[in-house]
């Protein structure tokens, strides 16, 4: 039996989730804070300095104010917030003389490329940071400058070519290493495009139509025939870059993908366009009081939908000892979190065709705002979520038209159900945005996304109404993603997941993430005996590190001033999300008989659930670490992740193992009469 204590378990338990629940806004709701981005910094700061003119176009500024004769506004003075941008990076270079995408993250070539091209197109190369710039000259230099740019992305020009294209708008990379882009394809129907094999990925179509003008300015294609073909296309793709902007301005709610169509179309004499006045807009609208940005507007609805599942999840999947209410375990019910939750949840779905991807209605994206995309993690958890409120005999007395807030959520989850199984690929996986779109990271499948997707429409399929058609097709999705799951496992039991990696990896990538979130598919679905389940528990027990938790949150080396703030993510080597994750994928051990009764995996859980509530007892867990892996392998971390990790974890251990620790001390009393 497990020998944990219980009252120290359920005491950090309702703790970190009192926490939790804390973070809410008035509405609600969570809405989370991103990390603040050297790396969108960076992008901001030379799209404004292009906007305004400040340097390197070869066009005159923009003059505050309004154009004379028209009502039409013109750019602010953009020159104090360019001033705060430098100001704020000129403090997070790295002892190496990198930058990293974070205050917590390893420097690397790209993001120490974009720092310097915004100091040289803020006009701020010389006194006093000439000595930071040198020293980032010598870090890229270590690096392999453009090669070992070109390196760190391979065949996907997603990232790669924007950053060749900001440091060529600086001048200190020459045109010729900037790649043709061919922007004239966004001119076609936007079904067309899977067809035509891009180099970039689905999302980044914005880029292709801005980069690739600005390297058709200012490198025209020699041959006269090309040159007039690609011309006649400008005006037309402009008018598809226009058409594919959110009302918020930001694309994607993305700064970097934002700035850099921004400064490629005032870098190619387009500074007055609109894209550009609602781009730098959105840049005014998101920059924070350092003069930071963050990479992202917000993950509200990713992050939203976590919470609900980390705190609701355990109460309704397990209802603790016999004759014991769940709520005796620490677990609650759904309505602690409030039904204005659904609401929100509801208003979120977008439920027309996606302008950006050209998506079907029904899916939901990773925040409320305009930017965001709808795609399949954002939906999974949409869907688990809502599926945590339900109660049968509501959706089924009011749906599917039925009035009231259950009723919607029942006709929006059924909607969202068809959405996400229509975007299954045909090895049997799910991708990002789009089915059958290319090969790209983005857009192939991932272990991490079909496990997520799994799980959802089990939920789902369990609450609906269908009939032998409808259960057929479900189980042969189902069939069929258990097999790209089990083709994707690694032959040492691990998965490798798309959204989230690890720094200290030699290929970036955190498989203990992957691992766990694959085994809550087959703790879901009922398959945890199966062959690669066992392999993947067993991959997470063998690399648990020596201090009971998971990962390699390894200290980097930094300036003295920073070294402060670096050591508190730091516990031992491992960190609290991944230690969470690790702990809720083993305890789906404890479903496979066999497997339950291991002493390895007994032992791995103990130590875990120590670890954890160690971390809340010492108040470790609302310390983030770097391990979220946003677009074209950009580092970011989240403020509520520890927690909701944490959350989730405990609960998972509350809900499971109470009853064990009843049973045990049940035998120990017996015993101690015996004697």
């Amino acid at each position: 039996m497990l020998d944990i204590d219980f009252d120290r378990l359920l005491a950090a338990y309702e703790n970190a989730r009192h926490d939790l629940l804390a973070e809410r806004v008035a509405e609600g709701h969570w809405v989370g804070e991103l990390a603040s981005s050297a790396l969108a910094t960076a992008t901001a700061v030379s799209a404004l300095a292009l906007a305004q003119g400040s340097q390197g176009s070869g066009f005159p500024p923009r003059r505050a104010g309004t154009v004379q004769g028209s009502a039409k506004p013109q750019t602010p003075d953009l020159r104090p917030l360019i001033d705060r941008g430098i100001e704020f990076l000129a403090t997070q270079q790295n002892s190496d003389g990198g930058f990293g995408d974070t205050d917590l993250s390893h420097s690397n070539i790209a993001t120490t490329m974009l720092v310097r091209a915004a100091f040289h197109l803020a006009a701020a190369a010389g006194e006093p940071h000439r000595d930071l710039l040198n020293s980032a000259a010598a870090y890229i230099d270590a690096k392999g400058s453009i090669s070992g740019l070109r390196a760190r992305y391979g065949k996907d020009k997603t990232f790669a070519v924007p950053i060749l294209t900001n440091c060529a708008l600086a001048g200190v990379v020459d045109w010729r290493e900037v790649s043709a882009l061919p922007f004239e394809l966004a001119a076609f129907p936007q079904s067309w495009y899977r067809f035509f094999r891009l180099p970039v990925v689905s999302y980044a179509i914005p880029a292709l139509v801005a980069i690739g003008q600005a390297r058709f300015f200012h490198r025209k294609p020699r041959n006269p025939v090309v040159r007039a073909l690609r011309g006649a296309t400008v005006n037309r793709t402009l008018r598809v870059l226009e058409r594919m902007q959110p009302e918020s301005g930001g694309y994607l709610e993305a700064i970097p993908l934002t700035s850099f169509v921004v400064m490629s179309l005032a870098g190619a004499g387009r500074a007055d366009h609109p894209v550009v006045d609602r781009g730098v807009k959105f840049l005014l609208d998101t920059v924070r009081p350092d003069g930071s940005w963050p990479i992202d507007t917000n993950l509200a609805t990713w992050v939203t939908t976590l919470a609900v599942n980390a705190l609701e999840g355990s109460g309704f999947r397990v209802q603790g000892p016999a004759g014991v209410q769940s709520a005796e375990c620490g677990v609650r019910s759904a309505g602690d979190v409030g039904a204005n939750v659904i609401e929100w949840l509801l208003s979120c779905q977008h439920i027309e065709r996606h302008p950006f991807t050209g998506a079907a209605p029904g899916g939901w994206g990773w925040s409320d705002l305009s930017g965001a995309v709808p795609d399949v993690d954002d939906t999974a958890s949409a869907l688990l979520a809502l599926a945590t409120f339900a109660d049968p005999k509501q959706f089924n007395r009011q749906a599917p038209h039925g009035p009231g807030a259950y009723g919607r959520a029942y006709v929006a989850a059924i909607r969202g159900t068809c959405w996400l199984a229509n975007l299954q690929n045909r090895d049997g996986g799910w991708p990002t945005f789009c089915r059958g779109w290319g090969t790209l990271p983005f857009d192939r499948s991932s272990p991490d996304l079909t496990a997520h997707a799994m799980r959802a429409l089990s939920a789902w399929f369990e609450l609906g109404r269908w009939g032998a058609k409808g259960r057929n097709r479900f189980c042969a999705r189902i069939d069929r993603g258990f097999s790209y799951l089990a083709n994707s496992q690694r032959a040492d039991g691990s998965w490798s997941p798309l959204w989230f990696g690890n720094q200290d990896h030699p290929n970036e990538e955190n498989l203990v993430y992957g691992t766990a979130r694959v085994l809550l598919a087959y703790r879901d679905l009922g398959r945890m005996d199966d062959g690669a389940a066992i392999r993947g528990m067993k991959w997470l027990v063998t690399n648990q590190n020596a201090d009971g938790g998971w990962g390699t949150a390894a200290v980097k080396a930094v300036s003295d001033t920073r070294q402060s703030v670096l050591n508190r993510t730091a516990a031992n080597g491992s960190s609290v999300e991944e230690t969470a994750w690790a702990l809720e994928g083993l305890l789906a051990g404890l479903d496979n008989g066999p497997l339950a009764v291991d002493n390895s995996l007994q032992n791995a859980i103990r130590q875990g659930v120590d670890w954890l509530v160690r971390a809340v007892e010492d108040g470790r867990h609302g310390r983030p670490a770097p391990v979220g892996f946003y677009f074209a392998k950009l580092w970011y971390y989240e403020r509520l992740y520890p927690r909701v990790c944490t959350v989730a974890a405990l609960g998972e251990a509350v809900g499971r193992l109470c009853g064990a620790v009843e049973l045990v001390s049940i035998e120990e009393q017996a015993g101690n009469a015996e004697r």
